[in-house]
């Protein structure tokens, strides 16, 4: 073992770097590689973690404490607001059922009470930094189940902060329902004002200035971290419910992004060492004693957890594609999991094997999960015909009873255009989309829109498409566009089928789907831009008249297409 910090720091980045690198070609979230590197730099192998114990232990708190910050300053109130009360209630619903499930099946693995509780709620929760990369790997992020599914883990955010709250402040009551509400209510309302008055009143005059310089402003949005956590803590709260208080308190300010690019790599190096410390935990001992309950309780996560939650969605009135889709992609345990089990063995109430247990659920449930994410299509359609035995699809909106010369599918950036030259040409048209706001607007204005996802094969057979003339694909995902145009090309040959790509990688691929022509936005505007350069005189003139063409086109986004 060696004795020197910094000689240990070096070797187990080396072994992290080296793990990290294998993970990335097995397609692994690198979440694995710094656990599996725990296990490598701990009692099983290496030993490199006992001899700077307390210094580890010290940086992996540094790392709960930003990783927390983050969650706050990300933490978007306005996004769940605007998925609406179903994608809340859809998210309590997984969590509640989740427990009680969980925390049964726990108990019958022979753990105590509070510890299947703690075990229940910490797989409860899905992992936000594993699900939306992944997802903005497929570019999935604004799809049906995308959106569902980042406002679930929103949700579940949220909930999260809400137990930790609860966790770090009841035992500060002695006894009393009177002293718990007087340390939880009146400290905590006093606490949450005077830093909301900092933040609405102090915060924008001192941002304004301090944000002119990159460097002072990564510095003070550490020192305001660091700050009101010392605060929050001084108040007799917990270090961790004051990252969560002061990333919330930054939140809103217009600087919020570059913050949280500029604090995510400091993080990300803390976080490092916290999970080198958690896989550090395990040692041959326990690894016997807690191989069994972590397979059983991964089997739950994988398999039963996924169940409730398309159950959940199903019961919210979401098709079968975009609960399968979403149930798949939660199949995990979340980063929050692991912090919940370390306050709660550093709280005094935890004093078994529930960390060690909850690590090798990770790794196995991680480790599935992204596989299952990359692959959920083709996962979905092989269930499919299983799924079809329950019953017939309900598409009470979506389905169309009339036929349309031309359907466009996407509305958002370039269908509108097409919508608005096929309204100038009196050509029968409807359009789909994934955007509940979107749809809204078009049916409004009396356009047929039809909300549903191009990836869903039985959402495209509740639509005639074969009966039309002409199908506009303006979604960017190749994928989509490939099961929609194979689906029609199944129906019919006669369709003119028009695609859209961003890059040229799957170009062979549409066509070899049925496309007619694919567009490509880059090449299209290149040729404009060519056009203008040729034909114009490049002076302020002609741009400001193409400025204030654009403003008026701009104006006429969603009233394209109106019927009259």
């Amino acid at each position: 073992m060696l004795d020197n910090i910094f000689l240990q720091i070096s070797v187990i980045m080396g072994i992290t770097v080296s793990i990290a690198l294998i993970m990335r070609l097995l397609r692994q979230p690198l979440i694995v590689a710094y656990i599996i590197a725990g296990l490598v730099a701990g009692p099983l192998f290496l030993n490199l973690v006992d001899g700077g114990k307390g210094f580890f232990d010290t940086f992996a708190q540094f790392g709960i404490v930003l990783l927390l910050f983050i969650v706050g300053l990300s933490l978007n109130f306005g996004y769940i607001k605007k998925m609406g009360r179903t994608v809340f209630i859809g998210a309590l619903m997984q969590f509640l059922v989740t427990v009680v499930f969980g925390w049964g099946l726990i108990r019958l693995l022979h753990f105590e009470f509070l510890s299947a509780l703690f075990i229940a709620i910490a797989i409860s929760f899905s992992s936000t930094i594993i699900v939306v990369k992944l997802l903005a790997d497929k570019k999935d992020l604004e799809t049906v189940y995308g959106r569902f599914t980042v406002g679930v883990l929103l949700v579940q955010d949220l909930l999260a902060i809400i137990i930790m709250v609860f966790l770090n402040t009841a035992p500060t009551a002695q006894g009393t329902w009177y002293n718990i509400l007087l340390n939880i209510g009146l400290k905590g309302l006093m606490l949450v004002g005077a830093v909301f008055i900092l933040a609405k009143y102090l915060l924008p005059l001192i941002m304004d200035k301090i944000a002119k310089s990159s460097e002072l402003l990564f510095i003070f949005t550490i020192a305001w971290c660091f700050g009101i956590a010392s605060l929050v803590y001084w108040a007799g709260f917990s270090i961790e419910i004051g990252a969560i208080i002061a990333g919330i308190s930054l939140g809103s300010s217009p600087y919020q992004t570059e913050i949280s690019s500029r604090v995510r790599p400091l993080r990300d190096f803390f976080i490092v060492l916290f999970f080198i410390v958690l896989g550090s935990e395990l040692q041959l001992g326990s690894l016997h004693s807690t191989i069994i309950p972590a397979l059983v309780i991964s089997l739950f996560v994988l398999i039963t957890d996924p169940l409730i939650l398309y159950f959940v969605m199903r019961g919210m009135k979401y098709t079968r594609h975009s609960s399968v889709l979403a149930a798949i992609t939660c199949a995990q345990v979340s980063e929050f999991g692991f912090i919940l089990i370390f306050t709660g063995t550093k709280l005094g109430y935890l004093h078994g094997p529930e960390l060690e247990v909850l690590t090798v659920v990770a790794l196995l449930t991680i480790i599935s999960s992204s596989y299952l994410i990359t692959f959920n299509e083709k996962i979905y359609q092989k269930l499919l015909p299983l799924l079809k035995k329950f019953g017939k699809q309900d598409y009470p909106e979506e389905s169309a009873h009339k036929d349309y010369q031309v359907w466009v599918f996407g509305y958002h950036r370039i269908g509108w255009k097409v919508c608005e030259a096929l309204a100038e040409k009196k050509i029968d048209f409807a359009v789909v989309d994934y955007s509940p706001e979107i749809i809204a607007k078009l049916k409004h204005r009396n356009i047929p829109a039809f909300f549903g996802d191009a990836a869903d094969v039985e959402f495209l057979d509740s639509l005639p498409l074969e009966k039309a003339q002409m199908i506009i694909s303006t979604i960017p995902e190749p994928d989509d566009q490939k099961t929609l145009f194979n689906h029609v090309r199944r129906l019919s040959k006669n369709v003119i089928l028009i695609g859209n790509l961003h890059y040229y990688l799957y170009l062979d691929d549409l066509y070899e789907a049925g496309a007619n022509y694919v567009m490509m936005p880059h090449l299209v505007t290149g040729e404009w831009l060519a056009g203008v350069v040729r034909n114009t005189k490049l002076n302020e003139s002609t741009f400001k008249k193409m400025r204030q063409e654009q403003k008026k086109e701009m104006k006429l986004r969603f009233t394209a297409g109106t019927h009259e």
